[in-house]
């Protein structure tokens, strides 16, 4: 016959009450840290749909023989130079300005979030 264990299995309170105590202390670092690199990737991603509208702006000046001071570009009239014909859109929800063909497009975000192209 075999002998029963004084004690029973599991934990105690005060042991789940220690894990609950080191989980919430990790993720109280860990959400702010993932909450910033969201909005940095963000950042980044419309940045470099500027510079791909910059670049594809400029093509189309040059297929269209214009010039700086000509005004801008429609949205429809860069779609074909764009892979798949998308246009691109702010991850953050903003809305992207052309502008004319010799100024650098603009995100409606801009300078408050850090969306802006810079040269």
């Amino acid at each position: 016959m075999k002998a029963k264990p004084s004690h029973p299995a599991g934990f105690t309170l005060v042991e789940i009450m220690i894990v609950v105590a080191i989980l919430g202390l990790l993720m109280a670092i860990a959400i702010p840290n993932f909450a910033r690199a969201r909005t940095q990737t963000q950042r980044n991603i419309c940045i470099s749909h500027l510079r791909e509208i910059d670049s594809i702006k400029q093509l189309w000046a040059l297929d269209h023989r214009k010039t700086t001071s000509d005004p801008a570009p429609g949205p429809d009239d860069l779609k074909p130079y764009f892979r798949g014909e998308f246009w691109p859109q702010c991850p953050a929800g903003g809305e992207y300005k052309i502008n004319g063909v010799g100024v650098a497009p603009t995100c409606s975000l801009g300078p408050s979030l850090g969306h802006v192209l810079e040269d």
